[in-house]
C-alpha cells in the first residue's frame, strides 16, 4: 500500500469514527439530561449548579425541570504556558486547586510559573462571579444535594475539581451530570461523586462539540441573560 492509499485509508476511518451530532443545542441536551435525573425533581433540598459558559444553558433547562434553583459554579483550567490548552489543573470557586503533577513534571514545570498562571486565573474567576451573580452572594450549599452540570466532560479536570469544591462545602450529596462525557473521565469521576449521570459515553468521544449541531461559543452577554430569565 502506497503513502496515498494509507491516506485514503486513514480518511475512510475518520470518517468511520465521526460522530453523527445527537444534540441540536445546549438546551435539547439540557431536557435530554433532565429526563434522566427526573427523581430529583420536586425536592427542596435539591441545587443546580452550572458551570460557565458551556454548562449555563444545559443546566437551566435542568433546574426547570426539576423545579430547582440554579446557580453558578466557576472553574478555570490552569494551561500550561505556550500549550494553553492542556491543563496542569484547575481553579474553583473557594479557592479549591487541583494540580496534575504527572503533566507538570512531564512539561517541567517550576513552582513559581504555577503560581503566577494560578494568580492570573484567580482573578478571572473573581471577575466573573462577581459579574454572573450581579451582587448576588452564592447559594448556601450545606446539606443540599447538588447537581453539577456542565455542556459535555472530556479530561474531566474542571469537573473533578469542582466537585471537590462543592464536597468542602459540606454538602448531603454531589451529582456530576453532562449530555455527553468521556467514559474515562465517568469513571474517574465515579470515585469522586456521589452519582455521575450521562446520556451518552461514546468509546470514541472525538470532542464535545462534534455532539451537537449548534455548539457556538457563549459570551458572557449571554450567560447573564439565561440566568436573569432564570432568576425572573
Amino acid at each position: 500500500m502506497n503513502l496515498r492509499e494509507r491516506l485514503r485509508a486513514l480518511s475512510r476511518l475518520l470518517r468511520e469514527f465521526r460522530p453523527q451530532p445527537t444534540f441540536t443545542d445546549r438546551a435539547h441536551a439540557g431536557r435530554m439530561l433532565a429526563a434522566l435525573l427526573k427523581d430529583y425533581a420536586g425536592r427542596d433540598d435539591v441545587i443546580v449548579l452550572a458551570l460557565p459558559r458551556g454548562g449555563v444553558p444545559v443546566a437551566a433547562e435542568v433546574a426547570k425541570a426539576l423545579n430547582a434553583p440554579l446557580d453558578v459554579f466557576l472553574v478555570r483550567k490552569l494551561g500550561v504556558p505556550g500549550q494553553p490548552e492542556l491543563a496542569m489543573g484547575a481553579l474553583a470557586s473557594g479557592n479549591v486547586r487541583v494540580l496534575w503533577h504527572d503533566t507538570i513534571r512531564a512539561f517541567n514545570i517550576g513552582s513559581d510559573v504555577i503560581e503566577h498562571v494560578t494568580e492570573l486565573e484567580r482573578r478571572e474567576l473573581e471577575r466573573r462571579e462577581q459579574r454572573y451573580r450581579a451582587g448576588r452572594p452564592a447559594m448556601p450549599l450545606s446539606g443540599r444535594t447538588v447537581i453539577l452540570v456542565d455542556d459535555g466532560i472530556a479530561t474531566g479536570a474542571s469537573m473533578l475539581v469542582a466537585a471537590r469544591a462543592v464536597y468542602a462545602l459540606a454538602p448531603r450529596m454531589v451529582i456530576v451530570a453532562a449530555p455527553v462525557a468521556s467514559p474515562e473521565a465517568v469513571v474517574n469521576l465515579q470515585q469522586e461523586a456521589d452519582e455521575v449521570v450521562c446520556c451518552l459515553a461514546p468509546e470514541h468521544l472525538v470532542s464535545i462539540g462534534s455532539w451537537y449541531q449548534d455548539f457556538k461559543q457563549l459570551s458572557d452577554e449571554e450567560v447573564l441573560q439565561i440566568l436573569d430569565q432564570f432568576r425572573q
